[in-house]
């Protein structure tokens, strides 16, 4: 199959629209520096990022998991649960990133940006 000139054009096209979204994305992300720990919906601790550290949680009905600060990186190790899908999910960094153990009921979120300028999201009066 020969492609035409049209079609040379569409694939440009389409190419650089994907280039252009992958830089806005990429540059778009903020470094974070709040880890926040959340067990069954409540928030049961808050790390900073910045301070490399290994961290037990209680999850929902005795459960236990793992969590690893280091180098800004931060991931669970260990899980009590049975599918381990949080520990496969790998390492998180910026902020608005999470990992979540569904079975333990816990989510690891990163929140703030590192140089503690980030801006109001909600005004109330």
């Amino acid at each position: 199959m020969k492609l035409k000139k049209p079609d040379l054009l569409l694939l440009s096209a389409l190419a650089a629209g994907g280039l252009l979204l992958g830089s806005a994305l990429a540059l778009g992300r903020s470094e974070g520096a709040v880890v926040v720990v959340r067990v069954s919906g409540e928030t049961v601790a808050e790390f900073s990022q910045n301070r490399d550290a290994v961290y037990r949680i209680e999850g929902a009905n005795g459960a236990e998991n793992t969590l690893v600060i280091e180098d800004g990186q931060v991931w669970l190790e260990d899980a009590s649960c049975p599918d381990r899908l949080c520990v496969r999910q790998g390492c998180i960094r910026h902020a608005g990133e999470s990992i979540l153990c569904l079975p333990n009921e816990v989510t690891v979120q990163i929140e703030g940006e590192a140089d503690g300028s980030a801006g109001l999201d909600v005004v109330a009066s």
